[in-house]
């Protein structure tokens, strides 16, 4: 997954295990008859290509670092229910993947290594990156790519209009403002219920200065006002709190809408519509001079807790998977980010329409940042009070009092 997706009971399930397990050494194999390391690895890519493309670079890497390695993948819906079976059990993979908002359940049970202690050079990444792989920190997970949320625009209706690309709350809402017609809406955002909701809501509670842990700030109140104001006011349709990001982008791609929130993920569709000319920028701000901040998703490749030999072998695969030009050749293909600067810089130069998301990933943060190991319980708070304004079955004051309550009552 390249973006996140709610798994509440899996997560509950987490929450329910022991928080600090000692080391996990359930990895069979090994070196002591003479022969190669037997390491083991888990995903979630169970789809094809990508099942195969990873285990071929999973192969290729145990071999530089010596060793075989016994690649599984589970489906995404089973996969941190499986994960914490193996953290119970002592039997977690010497390869892991996690999904990014969920490293800091994974880390707190003890389950990881940290990678600082394996030697792994980490002087090429984006600061943004490394603190997505960051536990009480320790740096646990790297990812090879991330990716993040832009504001995408159809050029074409803002030329038409005579609206200027908005960079500043007060500029986005006069453009939604004057591209909304009997035909289409200025500006469209994915509030269904859940994290894609959720995530797509954060860049205006951060870019605003707020907290996911202080949601009756005035800085979040301010940001919900202004966020579910776009709906109340006619310029983003109420259907919103049903829409996922892939429903968001229908409606921007059918014409229906002038302006989205959504992420790199959804250019080649955006390529393949017929007579769509589109561009993005980053998510527009509060006030000219603020900087935005926006979550990254993407995956981590973690070490699990084993022996001194195994976790040395595990952390070079990781390694080799994190390599550059793994990187740049992924980033190409799936439109993500390289974690890398220079190649991340060098994806902006060859691939123009990705510049914008390389600039949004540097002032980026991960999406648990400030949540930590609360974020399912704020992420279903913030999803649920998103959708009673928006819906108008309450005031925003009202509804971040009642999220509040949620999330200190975890």
């Amino acid at each position: 997954m390249t973006r996140t997706s709610p798994r509440r009971a899996v997560l509950a399930a987490v929450l329910a295990l022991p928080l600090v397990l000692g080391a996990c050494s359930g990895s069979s194999g090994g070196s002591d008859d003479g022969g190669p390391l037997e390491l083991t690895a888990l995903d979630y890519y169970t789809d094809e290509p990508s099942h195969s493309d990873t285990e071929k670079r999973l192969s290729d890497c145990a071999e530089q670092a010596g060793a075989t390695i016994s690649h599984s993948s589970v489906p995404s819906s089973q996969y941190n229910a499986r994960v914490l079976q193996q953290i119970s059990a002592k039997t977690v993979p010497d390869v892991v993947m996690v999904n990014n908002p969920d490293l800091p359940q994974f880390a707190s049970t003890g389950a990881l290594a940290p990678l600082t202690d394996l030697d792994v050079d980490t002087s090429r990444y984006l600061p943004s990156v490394l603190e997505t792989g960051t536990y009480d920190g320790e740096l646990y997970g790297l990812a090879p790519n991330v990716n993040t949320l832009v504001l995408f625009y159809n050029e074409q209706m803002l030329a038409d209009a005579g609206v200027a690309v908005p960079t500043t709350w007060p500029e986005l809402e006069a453009a939604a403002a004057k591209l909304t017609t009997p035909e289409h809406h200025g500006f469209a955002y994915a509030a269904a219920s859940g994290t894609e909701g959720t995530w797509t809501f954060i860049p205006f509670l951060w870019g605003n200065g707020g907290s996911q842990l202080e949601l009756t700030s005035p800085q979040a109140q301010e940001a919900v006002t202004f966020y579910t104001g776009l709906a109340a006011k006619g310029y983003v349709s109420t259907s919103a709190v049903n829409w996922t990001q892939a429903d968001a982008k229908d409606q921007f791609a059918a014409g229906k809408a002038a302006m989205m929130i959504n992420g790199p993920w959804q250019i080649p569709s955006l390529n393949a519509t017929q007579g769509l000319r589109w561009a993005s920028t980053t998510i527009p701000v509060p006030a000219a001079g603020d900087t935005p901040v926006a979550p990254l998703g993407g995956e981590l490749w973690s070490v699990g807790r084993s022996t001194p030999e195994r976790e040395k072998a595990a952390a070079s695969v990781v390694t080799c998977l994190n390599a550059p030009q793994t990187q740049l050749a992924t980033a190409l293909q799936n439109n993500t980010v390289p974690s890398d600067s220079d190649s991340a810089k060098e994806l902006a130069a060859q691939q123009p329409q990705m510049a914008p998301i390389v600039d949004t990933v540097t002032t980026a943060k991960s999406l648990t940042s400030d949540s930590g190991l609360k974020w399912p319980a704020v992420d279903a708070a913030l999803s649920t009070a998103l959708q009673a304004v928006i819906s108008g079955q309450s005031s925003v004051p009202d509804a971040l009092a009642a999220a509040q309550a949620d999330v200190e009552g975890q």
